[in-house]
């Protein structure tokens, strides 16, 4: 049984960073991609990148281009995503997932998620 547990997560000021980590107790070859999504206050939960444990291949949802960068340490079995310039529209509670490949993650099925953590971003 795979298990993701997420950390990171806080109170900020906008314009301030936070890195997000995302280790995972095992990793199965099945879950090709690891991918951090979030759901704000009466929302939907959205995609917010990905990346694939083989080639480091990244995605980005248009909202977090150029401010967040998803990277991994295989070695770790661990998932990062830097968050630089927060802004008060980044508050949610962020998912770490695994899925089988980009595409099918980033449509948002996971094989596996963690159970949030919470970013709060102060205006």
């Amino acid at each position: 049984q795979v298990q993701l547990v997420e950390s990171g997560g806080g109170l900020v000021q906008a314009g301030d960073s936070l890195r997000l980590s995302c280790t995972t107790s095992g990793r199965t070859f099945s879950s090709a991609c690891m991918g951090w999504f979030r759901q704000a206050p009466g929302k939907e939960r959205e995609f917010v990148a990905s990346i694939t444990w083989s080639g480091g291949i990244s995605y980005y949802a248009d909202s977090v281009k150029g401010r967040f960068t998803i990277s991994r340490d295989i070695a770790k079995n661990t998932v990062y995503l830097q968050m630089n310039t927060l802004k008060p529209e980044d508050t949610a509670v962020y998912y770490c997932a695994a899925g089988l490949n980009s595409r099918t993650l980033r449509s948002g099925t996971g094989e596996y998620w963690g159970k949030g953590t919470l970013v709060t971003v102060s205006s």
